[in-house]
């Protein structure tokens, strides 16, 4: 069994200065972080056990430290106006590809634009950008687009949106909306693309796929969700010890990568797992 590597895969510079900044907190146990920093366990297991408290309620209760950790994902200026007004501090690690999208989602409702956002609803980076919106859908399937009594739509994609389905969404809209004047600002983030363009190459090529990450990783479903339309087969692990070695053995040549929440030391642990199995096998 060969085991291929996704040329572009694993931690993007987002979360890994996401997770530098919390680390460097010379006070830990005096700061709160607002949701999960990443969608990987380890990771928050690891922030936890150094003192941060971890919030679950991130938008509805105030934390009882007196710093919050604004997490990669960031949050809308109405809640971060709320955190003020009770006094605490910003410990900020949103990504600056995240912050970009709120500034072009502001300047466009600003300008009247009636705003759809491709992506997951509900998602904290998505809850972020529409609350300050007057004015907004969000679009997760060809089912959710339809009529807006609109005149001028702006379209913006959540930046782990895969660019085909963005494409999908985008035309899906488009139709639902002959009256109105469309526009699409491309917000999807440079290593979204990179790991998609990389995971196409990689498909081409294997017989199946190991996508590694935390289960609640939106980028690393659309990961998954890549390989099955393709029809290979895909198991999603978060550590090594979840591989099956049967089911690995079962195939010639095996592929390899990992959403942006997974850290490099997972990654290689996955890869050394998958090349014993091969030994094992041949």
């Amino acid at each position: 069994m060969r085991v291929l590597v996704a040329e572009h895969h694993g931690m993007c510079f987002g979360v890994r200065d996401a997770i530098a900044l919390a680390r460097s907190l010379p006070t830990p146990d005096t700061v709160t972080v607002y949701g999960e920093l990443v969608h990987n366990e380890q990771v928050n297991a690891s922030l936890a056990a150094r003192g941060l408290a971890i919030s679950s309620e991130a938008g509805r209760t105030i934390p009882d430290t007196p710093a919050v950790l604004v997490t990669a994902h960031g949050i809308s200026d109405l809640e971060r106006g709320r955190l003020l007004a009770s006094g605490k501090r910003i410990v900020d690690a949103t990504c600056p590809l995240v912050r970009r999208v709120h500034l072009i989602a502001h300047r466009l409702r600003d300008q009247g634009w009636f705003v759809v956002v491709l992506g997951q609803a509900g998602h904290v980076e998505v809850r972020g950008i529409v609350e300050d919106l007057w004015r907004w859908a969000v679009v997760g399937s060809i089912d959710d687009a339809r009529r807006w009594d609109a005149d001028r739509i702006a379209v913006i994609c959540q930046t782990t949106t895969p660019p085909e389905q963005a494409e999908l969404l985008g035309a899906a809209v488009a139709r639902a909306n002959p009256h109105a004047e469309i526009r699409f600002v491309d917000t999807i983030c440079a290593p979204t693309r990179e790991r998609q363009q990389a995971l196409r190459s990689l498909l081409g090529v294997v017989d199946a796929l190991v996508v590694v990450v935390g289960r609640h990783s939106n980028n690393t479903r659309k990961l998954a969700a890549t390989a099955a339309a393709r029809g290979i087969p895909c198991t999603h692990v978060q550590t090594a010890a979840e591989l099956d070695a049967r089911w690995c053995a079962q195939f010639g040549t095996v592929g390899l990568t990992a959403g942006t929440s997974t850290p490099d030391e997972t990654i290689r642990a996955v890869h050394e797992r998958l090349i014993r199995i091969g030994q094992e096998v041949a």
